[in-house]
């Protein structure tokens, strides 16, 4: 089924940037809204239920797994984490460009529910850069970044299932990369016909 609304999935390993990147292009983009996951880890620092994440229990998480209520979800981490299908559907339905920033492996399950769905992964710059934005973030166990040093192995080589890719070696020009994405999409054939339909049938192009 092909909505009115765009959805657009990012995905990157931990460190990347993906979050940042996100925020500031939501600031930017009154069109865009950020769609809030499911988790059943405990917040962190500031993080408040339902801003960054709905916080649920591991319980109550595979509870929704059992009823079918997840668009798509993974364990990342030791974690769960789930994109609820329902709050999806019905705002692209609606018209509504949503984005969703997810591991990949989320990413690669809506795109077969979603065909049309827009996958973004971030990439960082280089390895060592990456060890130095998880130690400057506060992930200073070793064993903590060498984990996540790992898993990012894995998750870069993935990068290769997704539409677009954004390195983000300077903020300013990953944020820029990432805008023209999300505007190129909204310039497509389709999505012109569907949002400038008087102009479409001015010229013969949408027959009444």
């Amino acid at each position: 089924m092909e909505y009115p609304g765009n959805l657009f999935v990012v995905a990157a390993p931990s460190g990347a940037g993906k979050s940042s990147l996100v925020k500031a292009l939501l600031e930017l983009d009154a069109k865009l809204a950020v769609s809030v996951s499911h988790t059943s880890r405990a917040p962190r620092g500031q993080e408040q239920h339902g801003r960054e994440y709905l916080f649920i229990s591991p319980e109550e998480f595979r509870a929704m797994v059992d009823r079918g209520e997840f668009f798509e979800w993974a364990e990342v981490h030791g974690n769960l984490y789930g994109t609820s299908r329902a709050a999806i559907e019905q705002r692209i339905a609606q018209g509504e460009d949503v984005v969703l920033e997810i591991d990949y492996q989320g990413a690669l399950q809506i795109k077969q529910l979603f065909p049309h769905a827009v996958l973004i992964f971030i990439l960082p710059p280089g390895w060592e850069e990456l060890k130095q934005r998880l130690i400057r973030r506060g992930d200073t166990e070793p064993a903590v970044i060498a984990q996540r040093m790992e898993n990012a192995r894995h998750e870069v080589a993935q990068a290769r299932h997704f539409d677009f890719v954004v390195i983000n070696a300077l903020f300013e020009t990953a944020l820029f990369d990432l805008k023209a994405i999300v505007h190129a999409q909204r310039l497509k054939y389709v999505a012109q016909r569907r949002n400038r339909s008087a102009v479409f049938r001015a010229l013969d192009l949408i027959e009444d």
